[in-house]
């Protein structure tokens, strides 16, 4: 396992694509930072990067990358090898490459800017979601053998988690803006882990009424240690859960 773990992130550091990542994201973040006289601006600049872009490099990147290395994987598959320990190496090399790429590119000015509270949650949250799209991109090509269709279902999540479930949040609560819906609201806020680093983030730069209706009724949940300690469980169990999925998926399939 360790092997294999060791050859994708060796690999991987050596992409030209995750390298050009890795150097956009420095460029541009020193850039937003430098063009700031406020570096609370900045951060908030970086916002959308972190929650729009990083996922969807994470996304795309990670479903095209297991696509071409399938005879890679069809070697390893005809070794005495357990297929799930060849499914969660492939995740934890493409996992630690990306995180790196999103360190380096996006966290280092955050830390030489902004080394604070609200600076260190973004890189937390900005972390995980790397980690987050990787696993889902791991069940999106773990879905279909077909590139073209591991590759548009991949980007159908993306466009969910980015858009189209906040317009569904929006929906619900304008057909039922009469009823008590700060608990139900709650809930679906877990349903989607860009909204709940977003409301993290915010709530962190104090700037609330910016959350939108997914997370300004929820401060006095999301701002408390119980809210930020159950964020983190419930973004943990995004990383978990569809790799599991994917990890069954991927040992049933005919090869």
């Amino acid at each position: 396992m360790k092997k294999i773990i060791k050859y994708v992130i060796v690999d991987l550091l050596r992409n030209k694509i995750v390298l050009f990542y890795t150097l956009l994201s420095l460029i541009i973040s020193f850039s937003i930072f430098n063009l700031e006289s406020n570096t609370s601006k900045g951060l908030l600049s970086l916002l959308n990067i972190v929650l729009i872009i990083v996922p969807l490099v994470c996304m795309i990147f990670s479903t095209i990358y297991i696509y071409n290395s399938a005879e890679f994987i069809e070697l390893l598959v005809s070794q005495p090898l357990r297929r799930r320990t060849i499914w969660i190496s492939l995740f934890i090399g493409l996992s630690v490459s990306l995180s790196l790429a999103f360190l380096i590119g996006i966290g280092l000015p955050i830390i030489i800017y902004q080394p604070n509270s609200t600076g260190f949650m973004m890189l937390l949250m900005g972390f995980l979601l790397s980690i987050i799209f990787v696993s889902i991109a791991m069940l999106a090509s773990a879905s279909t053998r077909d590139k073209a269709k591991g590759i548009g279902f991949a980007i159908l999540l993306w466009l969910y988690f980015s858009l189209i479930f906040d317009a569904i949040v929006l929906f619900i609560l304008f057909q039922f803006q009469d009823y008590p819906l700060e608990k139900p609201m709650i809930i679906f806020s877990f349903l989607n882990p860009i909204d709940l680093s977003r409301i993290q983030i915010l709530l962190k730069m104090d700037i609330a009424a910016l959350m939108g209706y997914t997370g300004a009724v929820f401060k006095d949940f999301f701002g408390t240690t119980t809210g930020i300690v159950v964020t983190t469980i419930v973004l943990s169990l995004w990383i978990l859960i569809p790799v599991w999925i994917s990890a069954k998926k991927f040992g049933k399939r005919d090869l």
